[in-house]
């Protein structure tokens, strides 16, 4: 839930950020296919860069000491991770309001989909000089993919061929290839007003590409009388070209617009680091030192060198709170104690069995109920190269007679699996804590 929130308000900021440098940089130029593919780009960019994560440093596995999950003994508890992932956050109510608007978006997505089929399914069908025209007195001039959709057609009219030609550039450009992209990603952004925005600018990019195309073979003015004559109401459908659903006034000031200067398309190249920019600040990320408190199998980082009979290994492992190497050690004899080995101690039955033992053995001591004591007791013991246990110590004490019980059900446990090292079992270093609490009355 929290990784897409993340995503969803990095996604945001890029698409602000995009549609900016858009208006700045691109906006006036009249390089209309090259505004289409950049808008293209931005907005790929947009919503793919938050996605990925590229690591800027090398992972590593940090094991400053082997630590047994908590176990609680008394009361119906539950771990406090547990409780508060129970809580009503407001996260929770963000990612609820988004999935109800999502679910809004999509469906008016697919019914608009669904109105246009069954608006072409009722229509009469022809061809013209290569082009599919699609003919119903409730259409306003407008195209999707390869149909062109008209209230009538008379092929005398020169009104009639100017849309006509018109409408076709949209065909032959794929235009609503780009429609389609930006529909689907309102689905996602439905809460955002910059998909919008570029919803808004590729279609202005698009009107004047056909614009275009149809005054390199027509008069500007002719052209632009037809426009003015034409303007309705926009199409609701947001999947359609309409030939007059845009943008009248900007589109002839448009064509009557000098020529942008060549040159001016080395501007396109600062597209560049702003794409380098996003990948910095959303992609880029230092790998997180990686804790286990008690894995089950874990090969730990480390370079061997053999020299005769001895192995040096060098372990990573943290230091106050720092990322240091430890000190090279030489091949396991038995005798030495570590914490941090290749494979770790596992009791017997796992992890599940090691709990099941503890929930059947430990008892919460009488002292301890009637004088009201609660706390966490820490426990320290070794698990030796031929798995029984030895040298338990309290390293954290709430008296009560609750240090003697850890100590007794510890004494008592069943052997473990010992811990590996260089292909040899080797002693190890566990700790536990045991979390005395009464239950509620």
């Amino acid at each position: 839930m929290n990784d897409v929130l993340i995503y969803l308000w990095e996604g945001s900021i890029c698409l602000a950020l995009t549609v900016g440098f858009y208006k700045v940089f691109f906006e006036k130029l009249t390089f209309f296919e090259w505004n289409r593919f950049m808008l293209l780009i931005l907005l790929t960019a947009s919503v793919l860069v938050p996605l990925f994560t590229i690591d800027v440093a090398p992972s590593m596995v940090v094991l400053p000491e082997v630590q047994l999950p908590v176990f609680w003994v008394g009361g119906q508890i539950e771990p406090e991770s547990m409780v508060n992932s129970s809580n009503f956050s407001w996260q929770k109510v963000l990612f609820f309001c988004y999935i109800v608007g999502l679910v809004f978006a999509a469906s008016k997505f697919v019914w608009e989909i669904l109105r246009l089929w069954i608006q072409l399914k009722s229509a009469t069908l022809q061809v013209y000089n290569g082009n599919k025209l699609a003919i119903h007195s409730r259409f306003e001039p407008a195209s999707f993919f390869g149909y062109i959709m008209l209230p009538s057609f008379d092929q005398t009219d020169d009104d009639h061929q100017l849309i006509l030609q018109h409408e076709s550039v949209h065909c032959t450009q794929r235009h609503t290839l780009d429609l389609l992209l930006v529909q689907l990603l309102k689905v996602f952004f439905w809460f955002n007003p910059f998909i919008f925005m570029y919803e808004r600018m590729i279609r202005e990019v698009h009107e004047f590409q056909a614009d275009h195309f149809i005054t390199r073979f027509h008069s500007e003015i002719a052209y632009s009388k037809l426009l003015l004559r034409l303007v309705t109401k926009s199409n609701s459908n947001h999947l359609l070209h309409s030939f007059n659903q845009f943008q009248t006034k900007k589109r002839i000031m448009m064509m009557t617009q000098t020529n942008t200067n060549p040159i001016q398309k080395a501007r396109f190249i600062l597209t560049l680091p702003l794409i380098g920019l996003f990948l910095a600040v959303f992609s880029c990320k230092s790998s997180k030192v990686t804790t286990a408190d008690f894995p089950e199998n874990l090969v730990i980082p480390m370079t061997a060198e053999s020299t005769g009979d001895t192995t040096n290994v060098t372990i990573l492992r943290e230091k106050n709170g720092k990322k240091v190497l430890v000190v090279t050690a030489t091949e396991p004899t038995g005798e030495e104690v570590f914490e941090i080995t290749e494979i770790q101690p596992k009791p017997a039955g796992g992890m599940e069995g090691w709990m099941n033992y503890l929930v059947e053995s430990i008892k919460y001591p009488e002292e301890a109920k009637e004088r009201g004591i609660e706390g966490t007791v820490v426990m320290a013991f070794i698990v030796n190269s031929d798995g029984t246990i030895s040298d338990i110590e309290t390293l954290r004490s709430i008296g009560g007679g609750c240090d003697q019980e850890a100590m007794r059900v510890i004494q008592n446990a069943p052997k473990w699996t010992p811990g590996q090292l260089g292909g040899k079992a080797v002693r190890v270093r566990m700790r536990l804590p045991l979390q005395f609490k009464l239950p509620k009355s």
